[in-house]
């Protein structure tokens, strides 16, 4: 185990290295990922690799550059990178829209989640499912210093049935960071994804209680993540305790203030941290 945290540790040293909006280089032609290049760096046959991020928040080669993170409403959260990219999670255009975003992402599961008319003004509307077939949507773009790729996950359909690769694990990477937006996840994530989705410094998750998954799936998976942040959304009623309770023993909780983190990947928390915005703290 020690050889194995060192290999996540090297690894995470050299992909701090590659700022996003540099690294085009890949095989495949793809961006390089900062995320993914610690996940290969273990070595076959380790089961369950939960991807920590305590050793890349050591690194003295991270960058310093903060990440500014918002909640403003229902599932959507702003990111603002340190050049001033913005993003727009689950964008529907109700929440997150003044001052109009950059990049927008979207899922499928109710209009709540997306829309069909994004403002022109948006340079680049990502969704989550392909509206042109039945092939998965695939996303890899680079805006100045961020890099946005996703990892597709099934819903529930109307019908009692799933529907494949409706929703999309968003993921950005900026600053060296790993951020995270599970969406509208309706299921268990698989080995498979987990080896997808890399290492999450921070991660939003859904904690309505059941239109998505139950507090005990939510938990399950954010356990297994162990991402430095937590940060809920999706609220349904005030149902948030009960998820924060199941996650207790792991992870602190914090109530913030506002509604907005600023964070650089030396500052993240040493013990994994839910911190849950002014505007979801429902404490009764």
């Amino acid at each position: 185990m020690r050889h194995l945290t060192m290999l996540i540790a090297a690894a995470a040293c050299l992909a701090a290295m590659l700022p996003p909006a540099l690294a085009q280089g890949s095989g495949d032609g793809q961006p390089v990922s900062q995320c993914l290049a610690i996940a290969r760096a273990i070595p076959p046959g380790v089961p369950k690799v939960i991807f920590a991020s305590a050793e890349a928040s050591e690194n003295p080669l991270a960058m310093s550059e903060a990440v500014t993170i918002s909640f403003e409403g229902h599932s959507t959260y702003r990111i603002e990178t340190p050049t001033g990219v913005t993003v727009a999670t689950d964008f529907s255009g109700f929440y997150g829209a003044d001052p109009l975003p950059r990049i927008v992402t979207m899922n499928r599961a109710h209009s709540s989640h997306y829309t069909l008319n994004p403002d022109p003004g948006i340079e680049y509307v990502l969704p989550g499912w392909n509206p042109a077939g039945p092939e998965p949507a695939e996303h890899h773009v680079v805006v100045d210093d961020v890099y946005v790729r996703n990892v597709t996950t099934d819903i529930r359909s109307w019908e009692g049935g799933m529907v494949p690769d409706a929703n999309s694990i968003f993921i950005f990477e900026t600053a060296g960071l790993c951020i995270g937006h599970l969406g509208h996840l309706h299921h268990q994530l698989t080995e498979a994804h987990y080896a997808e989705i890399g290492r999450l410094d921070i991660v939003m998750v859904p904690v309505d209680g059941g239109l998505t998954l139950s507090h005990s799936g939510m938990a399950e998976i954010t356990n297994r993540l162990r991402s430095s942040i937590v940060l809920p959304m999706h609220l349904r009623g005030t149902y948030l305790q009960n998820y924060l309770q199941q996650m207790s023993q792991e992870f602190a909780i914090e109530y913030l203030d506002g509604n907005s983190i600023t964070v650089t990947i030396r500052d993240l928390p040493k013990r994994p941290t839910i911190m849950v915005p002014s505007n979801l703290s429902f404490r009764g």
